[in-house]
């Protein structure tokens, strides 16, 4: 280790989880041919170098994806209810190194340690709903028309799937991939953000744990290290037939473009402009709970955070009120300390691109209600802590249709019935998650209908953040279209193919047509 940090239990953590430096040997556990240069992790929580991986050269790469494809080879042959029960057997060793992990990913990361325990609950939760999932690998049988033959449709596994994750939640999104591609038949070759890599590491410790122990090969999991560049050996890649990326829209389109050109598939969870509709008879307290943290959760470095709050305005002044009221008791600082509310942005870059979006709003004319700034003193050394801003905007504001990934809130004032607000909510060009405050029945109901919200998630009297497992996580427009998580998203991971089986003496032809030898 090269960190000095040892305050709540983060050293404890790191060994539980075999993190150590480099030059002890490889810390990956799961395969990972790493010889390129050395990548040093920081924690925004204190600025230190908690410890070093290496990234992963051109020649490595090919070592991996020769690995996986031939994992792939015995993986997919594994009956789907025996590969569900690997996959519990990994929830297992998760619930085990719950808090461990957890701290992990609050000390890398920056968000609360109950986040990161959340975060870890969601890896767990996505294995069980992946065990049952085993068994309900299903297709359909159809009605033949041709006498004495039948049809039906069965799922296969694709092979290689790719996953490109962020740093807002380092291990939750892997694993609402890999589980369900796990169960599927399919390998997966995971690059996680380049400024949490530990948390991959941590991750593939404790799969090839779970694999070993079954004597099953490493290649089921892999893990690949480094910037953009490794992405695109990726992307480019065409034995990988899935790409799920996860990150910006900016980042997005180059992918998509890439795995495109070689008609290959990609899954993509890209940017946020979420809002929440606050209507003349909204429940205020709920309100105000829910838009606090969809707006301060994880330092608003949720892809589903709460960027704009859009109120009547027969109950605007008395809603921002209340705002601004609850945004005095935040507390910042360690995350790790559960006392805090709300911890630091991810780095020094970060930090730059909040400073510059509470300038622009004043720019273009806002008004700021809840200053904001950047944060020093005693436990705030990193330089990454930042105070929760609101803003009052007008919704054709530039900054306003920008996703900016950090705690400033954009209060938005409607009039009329809610369709106006609608109408603005759906306003830019992302459609992850919306969210409507009322206890009216009709104004819900529209919220929810084709005239209603465009965004993949709608929610009525919660908050756009937060999912939980089992619904299809993903959304529209620049969000990108994919679906992750639940409900039949398993269905990305395999290929189709339909079968008609003749058990007759005869060969007719569909559509009646005659062709006599």
């Amino acid at each position: 280790m090269k960190a000095n940090t040892v305050d709540f239990g983060i050293k404890d953590a790191l060994a539980q989880l075999e993190i150590r430096p480099v030059n002890e040997g490889s810390s990956t556990g799961a395969i990972n041919f790493s010889n390129g240069e050395i990548m040093e992790s920081y924690s925004p929580v204190d600025g230190q170098i908690i410890s070093s991986v290496k990234s992963t050269s051109r020649a490595d790469y090919e070592e991996v994806i020769t690995v996986a494809t031939e994992a792939f080879k015995s993986w997919r042959t594994i009956p789907a209810p025996q590969r569900g029960e690997i996959v519990r057997q990994f929830a297992e060793k998760l619930r085990e190194k719950k808090e461990a992990l957890g701290k992990l990913v609050s000390y890398e990361m920056g968000k609360s340690y109950q986040e990161g325990l959340g975060e870890v609950q969601e890896m767990i939760d996505i294995c069980d709903f992946a065990v049952g999932l085993s068994r309900q690998l299903h297709g359909l049988t159809m009605h033949s028309e041709r006498p004495g033959h039948r049809m039906y449709e069965q799922y296969h596994p694709l092979g290689v799937v790719g996953i490109i994750s962020a740093f807002n939640f380092p291990v939750a999104v892997w694993s609402w991939n890999a589980a369900l591609a796990w169960v599927c038949g399919d390998v997966c070759i995971w690059k996680p953000s380049e400024k949490t890599p530990l948390c991959g590491v941590a991750c593939q410790n404790i799969a090839a744990e779970v694999f070993k122990a079954n004597n099953l090969p490493e290649g089921i999991s892999c893990l690949v290290n480094g910037d953009y560049k490794v992405g695109e050996f990726m992307s480019k890649d065409t034995r990988i037939p899935l790409i799920s990326a996860t990150g910006s829209t900016r980042m997005g389109k180059i992918v998509a473009q890439e795995v495109a050109a070689r008609l290959g598939k990609s899954l993509l969870e890209l940017g946020g402009n979420n809002a929440i509709i606050v209507t003349p008879d909204a429940d205020i307290k709920m309100t105000v709970i829910g838009a606090v943290f969809g707006a301060v959760g994880t330092a608003g470095q949720r892809c589903t955070s709460t960027r704009r709050l859009i109120i009547h305005e027969s109950i605007y002044n008395t809603v921002k009120e209340a705002l601004v009221d609850a945004y005095k008791q935040l507390r910042i600082g360690n995350p790790l300390d559960e006392k805090n509310h709300v911890g630091p942005l991810i780095d020094i870059d970060a930090v730059e691109m909040y400073r510059k979006a509470l300038h622009e709003v004043v720019e273009e004319g806002g008004t700021m209600l809840v200053e904001g700034g950047v944060l020093s003193g005693e436990g705030l050394e990193s330089g990454c802590y930042v105070k929760p801003a609101i803003a009052e905007a007008k919704p054709h504001y530039r900054i306003v249709q920008h996703e900016t990934f950090a705690p400033i809130l954009y209060v938005l004032k409607y009039s009329g019935g809610v369709e106006n607000a609608i109408a603005i909510q759906n306003n830019v060009v992302q459609g992850l998650s919306s969210a409507i405050m009322t206890n009216n029945l009709r104004e819900a109901e529209l919220f929810l209908s084709v005239a209603g919200s465009d965004c993949g998630i709608a929610n009525v009297n919660i908050g756009t953040s937060g999912a939980e497992i089992g619904g299809a996580f993903g959304g529209e427009k620049e969000t990108g279209g994919g679906r992750e998580s639940g409900s039949d998203a398993w269905k990305i991971y395999m290929r189709r193919q339909t079968n008609t089986i003749n058990y007759t003496k005869d060969l007719p032809l569909a559509q009646g047509i005659k062709f006599d030898l």
